[in-house]
């Protein structure tokens, strides 16, 4: 399958935890966070990848999409907003809930992953906004199809997958992830109900979902972090 290569890029604490607002105080987690951008801006990558709870709670700010019924019937087909962009935001959002101030992130031109089952209207928002979208799926999302529309339609070879954990758990699952990269942080989270970075649901799988990693590098960074490197090597499912 010519996809692009997948390199998962996640912060966690010891046990796995990943929600960031239990990393301490205001300056705590910028101080991480700082730190996770200084790794993610180490790869050569042309872009980053996350599921539509982060996406919403990190990026688009709760925006919500101004929905118009289109005129004319919008046939499911891939829509490019910015042909020249070389740089790219990919969001998860199979039901298509997300809303944007503008067609990019920091630069970075925005590419929707939906469903078919997503109303024209949302489309037809989409459209307006110039922000790209291709279809992976007609009712549940098919992570191969849309990793082959991503390297046949944009100059994209290599994606940062960053969460959240059902979105990584998915692609997991379906081996689409070549390596992991994490930041192992000096903290423990006891709190219940907090994602980890690889997560499913029982729907989704029966047994194990699990995968073989061989270790890389591990490296000691600032403020006591670990930056374990990972290549994938087989699932066991």
């Amino acid at each position: 399958m010519n996809r692009p290569y997948i390199i998962c890029h996640m912060a966690s604490t010891v046990n796995g935890k990943i929600l960031s607002a239990n990393w301490g105080n205001a300056g705590a987690a910028k101080l991480y966070g700082d730190i996770y951008e200084q790794c993610h801006q180490s790869f050569k990558s042309q872009a980053w990848m996350c599921g539509r709870i982060t996406m919403e709670k990190d990026f688009s700010k709760g925006e919500k999409p101004g929905l118009i019924q289109p005129a004319q019937p919008i046939l499911r087909e891939a829509f490019i907003g910015d042909k020249a962009a070389t740089s790219f935001a990919i969001a998860v959002d199979a039901h298509g809930k997300l809303g944007w101030v503008n067609n990019h992130l920091g630069g970075d031109h925005i590419i929707m992953i939906l469903t078919e089952a997503v109303p024209d209207s949302y489309l037809n928002y989409l459209q307006q906004q110039k922000v790209s979208y291709l279809f992976a799926g007609s009712t549940t999302l098919d992570f191969q199809l849309a990793l082959q529309q991503l390297s046949a339609l944009f100059p994209i070879k290599t994606i940062m997958l960053e969460g959240g954990g059902y979105v990584n758990g998915s692609l997991l699952r379906e081996g689409l992830i070549d390596e992991l990269s994490l930041l192992l942080l000096p903290l423990a989270d006891a709190s219940p109900d907090t994602p980890t970075t690889f997560e499913t649901t029982k729907e989704q799988v029966n047994g194990i979902a699990s995968a073989q990693l061989e270790l890389k590098s591990i490296t000691q960074l600032e403020h006591q972090v670990l930056w374990l490197k990972y290549a994938i090597r087989n699932r066991n499912i």
